[in-house]
């Protein structure tokens, strides 16, 4: 099977689906369904996030799998959320001290990230 458009090739708009069929028994389904959120992604962006399930979250895990610095890998992750309609954290939000510590200590960040991270 070919991958799933979910852009217009030609105006670049969002594409909804217009039948479904079973490859059991052949029944189909003709209608208007979305994509859903995920629908928005570009083919790399649903890529990178399959790489970060299959890593279990890590960025650092994903980094290693494309072979990126962990701030290309983080900036990827940044674009997915806003493509998804998800906006940035509140500036003014404190970081989670335990949650950088719990990072570094599963080895997801470095200890210089940690630091910088904690003085933010």
């Amino acid at each position: 099977m070919n991958p799933l458009l979910t852009t217009c090739p030609v105006c670049g708009e969002a594409l909804h689906v217009i039948r479904l069929e079973c490859d059991a028994c052949h029944t189909a389904i003709e209608g208007r369904f979305t994509l859903g959120r995920l629908g928005r992604l570009s083919r790399e962006q649903l890529e990178f996030v399959e790489l970060l399930l299959k890593n279990r979250g890590n960025i650092n895990g994903v980094a290693g799998d494309l072979k990126v610095a962990y701030n290309t890998a983080r900036s990827r992750l940044d674009e997915i959320v806003a493509a998804l309609g998800y906006g940035p954290p509140a500036a003014d939000a404190r970081p989670d001290r335990r949650a950088i510590l719990d990072r570094l200590a599963a080895k997801e960040i470095s200890v210089e990230e940690a630091l910088r991270l904690l003085k933010s």
